[in-house]
C-alpha cells in the first residue's frame, strides 16, 4: 500500500511536469487557448496530490493547504486576463494567508526576528523601488508585500526551528514564491525582460509543488 501511494505521488508529479512544460511551450508559441488550459491544469494536478493521503488527526492542516492551493488555482485563471489582475492578486493574497495559517498549525507561530528583518528589508526595498510606478495599485501591492513576507517568514521559520528535510522543502518553496511574485511585480510595474514569463511559471509551479509534496509527506509521516 505504501509503495502504491509513493508511485501515485511520483506519477502525479510527472504529469504535473508534463503539463507545466506544455503550458510553457504554448505560452512561448503564443497559443493562448492551449496555454489557458494547461496553466490551470498544472495547478489542478499539483493540488490533486493531497486528495490521495489521509490523516484524521491533521485534517485541519490538510484542508487549509488544499484551500490555499485552490485560491492559487483561482488566481491562475484570473491572471489569464489582464483586466482581472487585481482580483488575481487578491486570490493569491488569500492563498498566502492560508499557507501561513497551515504552517502555524504545524509547529506554532515562529518568532525568528532576524529572519523577519531580512525578509521585510527585501520586501520593503522592492516596494519602495516600485512605488513611483504603482499608481492606484500602491495600497493593494503594499498589502500583498506584507502578506507574502509574513508567509515566507512562517515557512522558512519552520525549517530554522526543526531543520527537517520536509521543512526545508517548505522553506525553499516560500522563498521561490516570493521570488516569482517579485518578478511579476517588476515585469508589470517596472520593466519587462526577456523570458520573464518562463522564470515566473517555473518558480511558481516549483513552489506550490514543493509545498504540496512536503504537505503530502508530513501527512503520511504523522498519520
Amino acid at each position: 500500500m505504501v509503495m502504491e501511494i509513493s508511485n501515485l505521488r511520483k506519477t502525479i508529479n510527472v504529469l504535473s511536469m508534463i503539463s507545466a512544460l506544455a503550458a510553457i511551450i504554448f505560452d512561448y508559441l503564443g497559443q493562448t487557448f492551449l496555454y489557458s488550459i494547461c496553466k490551470p491544469l498544472t495547478t489542478v494536478l499539483i493540488l490533486s496530490l493531497l486528495f490521495f493521503v489521509t490523516n484524521n488527526r491533521m485534517w485541519q492542516f490538510k484542508n487549509i493547504i488544499i484551500a490555499a492551493l485552490i485560491f492559487c488555482l483561482i488566481g491562475d485563471v484570473l491572471l489569464l486576463k489582464e483586466e482581472y489582475f487585481v482580483f488575481g492578486l487578491g486570490s493569491f493574497l488569500i492563498g498566502h494567508l492560508l499557507f501561513a495559517t497551515g504552517f502555524i498549525k504545524l509547529e506554532g507561530f515562529q518568532f525568528h526576528w532576524a529572519l523577519l528583518f531580512i525578509l521585510m528589508t527585501i520586501g520593503g526595498g522592492l516596494f519602495i523601488w516600485l512605488r513611483p510606478d504603482l499608481g492606484s495599485m500602491e495600497i493593494p501591492v503594499g498589502v500583498y508585500v506584507i502578506v507574502i513576507v509574513f508567509m515566507a517568514w512562517q515557512g522558512t521559520g519552520l525549517f530554522l526551528k526543526q531543520q527537517q528535510k520536509v521543512y526545508c522543502l517548505i522553506g525553499i518553496a516560500v522563498l521561490l514564491f516570493m521570488f516569482s511574485d517579485t518578478i511579476i511585480a517588476i515585469n508589470k510595474f517596472k520593466t519587462t525582460f526577456k523570458l520573464s514569463g518562463l522564470v515566473i511559471l517555473i518558480t511558481y509551479w516549483l513552489s506550490i509543488s514543493l509545498i504540496a509534496n512536503a504537505s503530502f509527506l508530513i501527512l503520511r509521516k504523522k498519520s
